[in-house]
């Protein structure tokens, strides 16, 4: 099965292609739904598909020791999983697993290095995108290193809701702490701080958000930082 239009798809990378590439690529994807947990790369074990999520959402974690991961990327309908492939590496750099349940479009990854290779606009597009995803993981480790927990939490909170278009989130506290490598009470607290200033409501593992603009004002600027390297980069592929 193909998905053959030539109208915009759900996926703003694909959609900085000129129709006649874009195209190109949706012959050859074939539309799946991707299901919360499931694992699509291992670690330094072979790249079989490239994602380009639709409605889903995936995280990129870094492993430490056998109980201890941190998530360093979020990918959602703005980019695509399995990029590093343009790199001529055919492993991937990072365990990665859905997080948001959805749609996406899935490309073998021998098709997508035929892709890249043979066609230079596909290729700067598929770069410039690499280039971004390094200048965020930069970003990442920064705001790890730097930042308070309050405002790494509402980043991540920003970031979710910019790939799920909702302002209703599906998290637990125990999973937030796992996503941002630290403990559960300090999610806790950094959460109830954003709860008593009327920004979110928590209850039962479901965050809402009430106040976007209170959570743009909470959060570091890595969130725009990452936002505006995504759209600067990329513009360039147009």
């Amino acid at each position: 099965m193909t998905a053959t239009c030539t109208s915009p798809v759900n996926n703003h990378l694909l959609n900085y292609l000129p129709i006649q590439e874009r195209q190109l690529f949706l012959d050859v994807c074939t539309p799946v739904e991707l299901v919360f947990g499931e694992t699509l790369n291992i670690a330094d074990e072979v790249i079989k598909y490239v994602y380009f999520p639709l409605t889903s959402f995936i995280s990129s974690f870094v492993e430490v020791g056998e109980k201890q991961s941190l998530e360093m990327g979020l990918i959602g309908n703005e980019g695509m999983l399995g990029a590093t492939l343009a790199l001529g590496n055919p492993k991937a750099p990072m365990k990665s697993i859905v997080q948001g349940s959805g749609s996406a479009l899935r490309m073998d990854a021998t098709m997508f290095h035929h892709q890249v290779k043979n066609n230079l606009v596909i290729s700067k597009l598929i770069h410039n995108y690499l280039y971004v995803l390094i200048q965020q993981l930069a970003q990442t480790g920064a705001c790890n290193n730097f930042h308070e927990v309050k405002q790494r939490l509402a980043r991540w909170l920003l970031m979710t809701q910019d790939r799920t278009n909702s302002e209703h989130l599906q998290l637990t506290h125990q999973f937030l702490a796992k996503i941002l490598g630290v403990r559960r009470s300090a999610v806790t607290i950094a959460a109830g701080c954003l709860q008593r200033q009327g920004i979110i409501s928590y209850n039962r593992g479901q965050i809402n958000i009430l106040s976007r603009y209170g959570l743009e004002n909470s959060s570091c600027q890595c969130y725009f930082s990452s936002v505006n390297a995504y759209q600067k980069t990329l513009v360039i592929s147009k």
